[in-house]
């Protein structure tokens, strides 16, 4: 299960207002995300999702287990819905084993997904059938192994040289603090991803660090350090390339293709830094290891108990 997002740029009103709880979006909202999506060609999360759900469903049958699986992909805030992918695909079956796309979980921030899902399974109407939802793999060991290819594979582009000065960045979505206020544990794993990655990835305490992206703009005091303000200060200390990796989004979608690719990019250029991203996981190979253990452990593992 991930978020979703518009297929084309007429969908973005609805998308958006399925975002807002329903409620009316700003003209100017609609229009400024319209303006992304042209600028990035749309986003590609829905289709990634789709193809990493069937590259799982292929790894999880290739091995040897006392279970044969199918794996479907439901979005929250667009179509495919959750609902009406489970209702659909899984009259069936003798589970149902939810997994939402972030390594990192929190109670309160997920708790629309296991909403959906629980809504679902009901409506199903079968007895008896296991139900159970995925909660943190924030240190499952093939994520990470995955996420530090990515850095290094980003890395190894550069000259021995240069590789030793870039500055390695981290990030995560930032939210409200006021929310987060409610969920701290969210945060320490969201770093404690960021430091396994770099270790990992072999990345000296000084190369790197962790900062946030794609705030909102609304008037509540969001998390920082957002990396639009550390640009300046790696120019202050003289720093020239930097490499932003995000930690929490697991496939291309507007939060990279946009405010990475354009947005992050243009901030360090505007300071003289050369920018570069890691590749998203997408359907990596090590990743989808990853989600199959994932799977694996949660059918194994009681509700509510991290894996």
């Amino acid at each position: 299960m991930t978020y979703g997002s518009p297929q084309t740029i007429s969908e973005v009103p609805e998308y958006l207002k399925n975002v807002y709880g329903g409620k009316d979006v700003p003209i100017e909202t609609v229009k400024e995300f319209q303006r992304r999506y042209k600028l990035i060609g749309g986003s590609p999360l829905v289709k990634i999702t789709q193809e990493q759900a069937i590259a799982l469903e292929n790894e999880l049958n290739k091995q040897k287990t006392d279970h044969s699986f199918r794996v479907v992909a439901g979005m929250r805030f667009s179509h495919p819905f959750i609902e009406e992918v489970l209702i659909e695909q899984a009259e069936d079956v003798d589970a149902i084993i939810g997994i939402i796309m972030s390594p990192q979980y929190s109670p309160i921030i997920m708790s629309g997904y296991v909403r959906e899902l629980e809504s679902a399974v009901e409506k199903l109407a079968r007895k008896p059938l296991i139900f159970k939802i995925a909660t943190d793999w924030h240190l499952q060991a093939f994520f990470l192994q995955a996420m530090a290819e990515k850095v290094q594979q980003a890395l190894d582009t550069l000259s021995p040289e240069v590789k030793k000065q870039t500055q390695v960045l981290f990030s995560a979505h930032s939210m409200p603090k006021k929310i987060i206020e409610n969920e701290p544990n969210y945060i320490s794993d969201l770093k404690e991803t960021a430091a396994e990655i770099a270790k990992r990835a072999g990345i000296p305490k000084k190369r790197w660090m962790f900062c946030y992206q794609s705030a909102g703009h609304t008037p509540e005091e969001w998390l920082k350090p957002d990396f639009a303000d550390i640009m300046p200060e790696l120019k202050k200390k003289g720093e020239t390339h930097v490499v932003i990796a995000p930690v929490q989004f697991l496939a291309d979608h507007l939060e990279i293709l946009y405010d990475v690719g354009i947005g992050a990019r243009e901030q360090a250029e505007e300071q003289g830094i050369q920018f570069m991203r890691t590749e998203s996981l997408n359907t990596s190979p090590l990743f989808i290891k990853a989600l199959a253990e994932v799977a694996k452990k949660t059918i194994k593992t009681p509700n509510n108990t991290k894996l």
